[in-house]
C-alpha cells in the first residue's frame, strides 16, 4: 500500500516533546528506564501505524512503560495526534526508526514485551528477512527481552502467520497461545485492543490470527 506524504511531517516529530529524536536514542540503551517518570517495565509496538493499540495500552496500564516504533513519518505523525489528545500520560513515547536496528538502540534484557500487529507480510520469497516474526527479527527480540519476555504477533494474513509460527518453532521460540480466529476465542479475546486495521478487516469477515511466544 503506498503511503500518502504528509507535508511538514518530519518537523513535527522533530519537535514533539513524545519523540525520543534519532540523534540521541543510541545513547539511550541500556537507560530507557530514565526516560520516563518512573522506572517500569518497558514494551515496545513495533511498526505501531496510528498508534490506536499502543495509546490504549498506555492508558490502560500505568504500571508499564511503551515505546512505540514506526519508520515511516507520514504514519507517525498520525499516532503523535492521538498522543497529544492524552497529556496526562507520562508512559508512552515514541521512536522514528527501522526495526533493523533494535539491538542497537536497546541493552539486553531491557525489553519486557513486544508487539507486532499488522505485520508487513513482505510476499515475496527474496524478502522473507524482512518480515518481522522472522527468524532474522526474533534473534534481534530474543537479545533485547528479558528472560521469560514474551512476543505477541496479531494478523489477518494466514500465510505470514503460518510462516511465523513455523519460524518461531524452529528456531528454539516456545508457542504460549495460538488462535486463527482471535475474535471466538474466548481466551485470547479477553482484554483484546483493536487496531485500525484489525477493525477493517474483522468488519470485512477476516478472522484475526494470533500467537504469544516467549523464548
Amino acid at each position: 500500500m503506498r503511503l500518502r506524504n504528509i507535508p511538514g511531517a518530519r518537523d513535527e516529530i522533530a519537535a514533539s516533546p513524545y519523540v525520543i529524536q534519532e540523534d540521541i536514542m543510541k545513547e539511550k540503551k541500556g537507560h530507557w528506564d530514565t526516560v520516563f517518570d518512573r522506572a517500569q517495565p518497558l514494551y515496545l509496538e513495533i511498526g505501531m501505524g496510528k498508534g490506536r493499540f499502543i495509546t490504549e495500552m498506555a492508558l490502560r496500564h500505568s504500571d508499564r512503560n511503551y515505546i512505540g516504533i514506526e519508520k515511516y513519518s507520514s504514519v507517525l505523525v498520525r499516532a503523535l495526534e492521538k498522543r497529544q489528545q492524552q497529556e496526562s500520560l507520562t508512559n508512552l513515547l515514541f521512536l522514528r526508526m527501522d526495526a533493523e536496528d533494535l539491538t542497537d538502540v536497546f541493552g539486553s534484557g531491557e525489553v519486557s514485551g513486544i508487539y507486532l500487529n499488522f505485520s508487513d507480510p513482505w510476499p515475496k520469497d527474496r524478502h522473507a528477512k524482512r518480515r518481522l516474526p522472522g527468524r532474522e527479527f526474533l534473534a534481534r527480540y530474543e537479545q533485547i527481552l528479558v528472560p521469560g519476555g514474551s512476543v505477541e504477533f496479531k494478523t489477518d494474513n494466514r500465510v505470514l502467520f503460518d510462516f511465523a509460527l513455523t519460524e518461531a518453532r524452529e528456531t528454539g521460540w516456545t508457542v504460549c497461545a495460538c488462535t486463527f480466529d482471535l475474535h471466538n476465542d474466548e481466551e485470547l479475546v479477553r482484554g483484546n485492543i483493536m487496531t485500525e486495521y484489525e477493525e477493517r478487516f474483522s468488519a470485512q469477515g477476516n478472522p484475526i490470527c494470533k500467537m504469544i511466544l516467549t523464548r
